[in-house]
């Protein structure tokens, strides 16, 4: 990188008026029109006046720029100040140096000499107050999207009291919003979601996917006037999320989505990951990845359930998505009556065959079958306190960060398990019954829960994450979270004798999270 020297015998002017403010702004944006935020991490471009495309741009030396008045002028760089980073060399895919290049040259450049010693207000490109503006470690769409969703916020903070009279019906097409990833051109954006196989970070892509889930759903419940209610909106819990084809980090991504079901307080967002590359040109053919979010509206004074504006399809599409969550919404609602109904009539005979094995290896370990392995041993953990930096507006642990967390660390453990590095397929199911808040001391415990090793050639390993809030003062701790991921073995690595073990219960406890999880698999 570019070295910056900065004599303090020189002075130093900030101009606050460079920056512009998308929130203050009352004008109607056109169509085509493209507006930025002062904080260069994302545009809006509006092709019609109801559906904003976000482009995800990656935070860099310009940012630094923009606090120096436009009379500085930059020196010209020369062959003896330029220093390139580094790269690390995570696999033996050869990069681009002409890309190198050029984005080197995009994200640095030299500073002039300040003329005072002043220090840089670390806080000055901030404007939101303190209440309203989430921690800011997220990535550069999960801050574009709560700096969006920010300005309801304060539109909504005076004394104005809504009445549930006051809900309106609208269209999926008034809540849609999509962000582009220009993984493409943007070397510095595309380092943040790269893993060390090259390949896309899917932890990353699940956090920014609650937040834009998030983000559609305000913009469901909002007035006409860009005000929104004083309401909560909570991740409920996220049904299956499959993985219909590789996603590169290479090519451009964009996430698209828009609210499909509503139900009283509730509401189902469907989002879209969908990429174009050399071997599918063709868009119907671009869909990479699909997710169905569940939230649940809660009134901000009193904590109840609190009503929500009713959606309107229009298209056969959208009527389609309507009825496919309105199934889902009725077979979650009878699986859960059925769970409370048969709790204490469970099916003794499957419980029986499942522990059958695991008493094998506790009393006769030598007898034991050597293509199985207890879950006990396949246990991994993860323990952290919450900081302030990871909450959401709301001020409390962003769901999306729980779900990298999570991924991550079942990530790891199919990793240790198998031998060999995984590869991700679906998203089974995740459910929130707490909410996570600043200081808590989280415990985040995997496992292998079962595998199904009947396809040799692709073995599925489901991992299952459980988040616990631990108290130790109090000496409790309470489930906040479980998550259910679906991992299988690179075909590559089956074809050089890896083996996957069945995983088998040693305890009533565990064969029972092994029934419920499947039972829960056979319903979708």
């Amino acid at each position: 990188m570019y070295t910056l020297k900065r004599p303090l015998s020189h002075s130093f002017r900030f101009n606050n008026s460079n920056f512009t403010s998308l929130r203050s702004s009352t004008k109607t944006y056109q169509a085509n029109e493209t507006i930025r935020s002062q904080n260069p991490i994302f545009s809006a471009k509006f092709p019609d006046p109801t559906m904003p495309f976000f482009i995800a741009n990656s935070p860099s030396v310009s940012r630094i720029n923009t606090h120096f008045p436009n009379s500085l002028i930059q020196p010209r760089l020369t062959s003896t100040t330029q220093t390139f980073p580094q790269i690390r060399n995570f696999c033996n895919k050869q990069s681009n140096p002409n890309a190198e290049l050029s984005a080197s040259n995009d994200i640095s450049a030299v500073i002039p000499p300040i003329r005072s010693s002043q220090p840089i207000d670390a806080g000055s490109s901030m404007r939101k107050p303190i209440s309203l503006w989430p921690g800011m470690y997220h990535s550069p769409v999960t801050n574009a999207l709560w700096e969006a969703r920010s300005s309801m916020f304060e539109k909504s903070a005076g004394d104005k009291q809504y009445s549930q009279s006051e809900l309106v019906a609208k269209t999926p097409s008034r809540s849609r919003t999509c962000i582009d990833y220009k993984f493409s051109s943007d070397y510095i954006l595309k380092e943040q979601y790269r893993n060390p196989w090259d390949e896309i970070r899917m932890g990353k892509l699940l956090e920014d996917l609650d937040a834009l889930a998030g983000t559609i759903s305000y913009k469901h419940c909002r007035n006409d006037d860009g005000a929104t209610r004083p309401i909560l909106l909570v991740t409920a819990s996220v049904d299956r999320m499959v993985l219909k084809k590789p996603i590169h980090v290479d090519f451009d991504l964009k996430i698209s989505g828009a609210v499909t079901w509503v139900g009283r307080s509730s509401m189902e967002i469907q989002l879209e990951v969908t990429q174009s590359t050399q071997d599918s040109p063709n868009p119907s053919d671009s869909i990479a990845f699909v997710a169905n979010f569940t939230f649940v509206a809660r009134d901000s004074q009193t904590g109840k359930s609190a009503p929500v504006n009713q959606i309107l399809p229009e298209t056969e599409r959208e009527k389609l998505l309507w009825k496919e969550a309105e199934e889902r919404n009725k077979m979650r609602k009878q699986k859960r009556a059925e769970r409370k109904k048969d709790a204490n009539n469970s099916d003794e005979d499957r419980l029986y065959s499942l522990l059958a094995e695991g008493r094998v290896f506790c009393d006769m370990p030598a007898l034991a079958d050597r293509d199985s392995i207890l879950i006990r041993d396949t246990c991994h953990e993860n323990s952290l306190i919450c900081q302030p930096q990871q909450r959401n507006i709301h001020g409390r642990i962003f769901g999306g960060f729980l779900m990298r967390k999570a991924f991550e660390l079942a990530f790891s453990n199919a990793y240790a398990f198998a031998g060999a590095a995984p590869c991700f397929l679906e998203v089974d199911h995740i459910d929130f019954f707490k909410p996570v808040d600043v200081g808590n001391f989280l415990r985040l415990k995997s496992s292998v829960l079962y595998t199904e090793v009947e396809n040799r050639a692709k073995p599925l390993i489901n991992v299952e994450v459980v988040a616990h809030v631990t108290r130790p003062e109090l000496r409790s701790s309470e489930v906040s979270n479980k998550f259910y991921f679906t991992f299988t073995v690179r075909p590559e690595a089956m074809k050089e004798g890896l083996r996957i073990r069945n995983v088998v219960p040693a305890t009533e406890e565990e064969a029972r999270r092994v029934l419920e999880h499947m039972d829960a698999e056979s319903s979708q």
